[in-house]
């Protein structure tokens, strides 16, 4: 069906991503996750090479059909650049929608390169890197699973406390 290219900044890589992931898969059978910087969002907590690791080995169970990859710029560009037939995307709110829409409509009009969207399941929807970012900056910790164990593990080394 062709490469699939799902970008996005991933700080951190959470449950409604990894579903994302494994949506993706399952529809296109090859996925790159693109680990972008978002000029939009403030600074990063953790670096593109620190986020990439970790998603790779959130994804490891998924096998040879996706793969991890830094880039800098556009989604577009980089989807370009690796010659995707699709970028994958998501929305969690009609907000996100909007501009999901916006975007793909200009991707496609300025590179060819269509977007399709998919919707996580209800259980991971209101899922939020910004959120869960905050809450550890705040807590210390997080007391429910919302990301992956991998990532799970670095928050908690980043903040010293374990959590659930």
């Amino acid at each position: 069906m062709g490469l699939a290219f799902y970008p996005g900044s991933f700080d951190p890589f959470h449950l409604g991503h990894l579903d994302v992931v494994e949506q993706g898969l399952e529809i296109f059978g090859e996925l790159v996750i693109g680990v972008m910087h978002n000029p939009d969002k403030p600074s990063a907590w953790m670096g593109p090479d620190e986020r990439a690791d970790l998603i790779r080995q959130s994804v490891a169970h998924l096998g040879k059909g996706v793969c991890v990859e830094t880039f800098s710029g556009l989604a577009v560009q980089a989807a370009a650049k690796i010659k995707a037939t699709v970028i994958l995307k998501s929305a969690r709110t009609g907000a996100d929608f909007e501009v999901e829409q916006q975007m793909a409509q200009m991707n496609e009009a300025s590179t060819g390169i269509r977007s399709v969207l998919v919707f996580c399941k209800p259980e991971h929807s209101f899922i939020s890197s910004r959120y869960i970012r905050q809450y550890v900056q705040e807590n210390g910790e997080m007391k429910t699973r919302l990301v992956p164990e991998p990532v799970h593990k670095a928050l908690a080394a980043k903040t010293g406390k374990a959590g659930k």
